[in-house]
């Protein structure tokens, strides 16, 4: 009956298809969700970081069309080809552990930028000094410079007036209150 219950489902979630190896893939992908998708190759990142430990996974994405993102960071930062090498070990992992049937799928992976927020602690740390803009949960906006790094929150120094006027205020801000940090490029 269950088996009955998996045709029923393959056929309803992808259409009929024509050969068995089609009819498989639909299925794996019905039971296989972008979680566990997600958990198996966060793992294989990590095998694949363990042996340089100054590098870290930031955040996997990946879209319903088997476009797999991969964002890292380093302590100090993370070179193009340092980007190439992981790429290349991580799409081999990828390729023999078969998650994606016939090799149905693209890798990107890539520093996470300037455009992408600061996610982790490890983040924040290795931008300290530099300017930040913080968008908090309610919706306040506050720009300055990051000037420490907490368990639990960050402090920032905002300037504010001009020449004579100028004033330094530090604002301390929660995690748990912040919805969003980027770095500002300065030129």
């Amino acid at each position: 009956m269950v088996l009955e219950l998996i045709k029923y489902l393959s056929y309803i979630c992808s259409g009929k298809r024509n050969n068995r190896r089609e009819r498989n893939r639909s299925l794996l992908y019905f039971l296989m969700d972008n979680e566990t998708t997600v958990g198996i190759i966060e793992s294989m990142v990590q095998a694949i970081l363990a042996v340089e430990p100054s590098y870290f996974l930031v955040e996997i994405r990946i879209k319903p069309t088997n476009n797999i993102k991969v964002f890292l960071d380093g302590d100090a930062g993370i070179t193009i080809e340092k980007c190439v090498q992981f790429n290349r070990a991580l799409y081999k992992k990828i390729e023999e552990s078969n998650i994606f049937p016939g090799g149905d799928f693209s890798l990107e992976l890539s520093s996470a930028g300037l455009d992408e927020p600061l996610k982790l602690i490890r983040q924040y740390k290795k931008n300290i000094g530099r300017k930040v803009e913080i968008v908090l949960h309610d919706g306040t906006r506050k720009e300055g410079s990051l000037r420490e790094v907490g368990e639990d929150g960050i402090i920032v120094e905002e300037v504010t007036g001009k020449n004579r006027n100028r004033q330094l205020i530090n604002h301390t801000f929660l995690f748990n209150n912040i919805k969003t940090t980027r770095i500002q490029a300065v030129f």
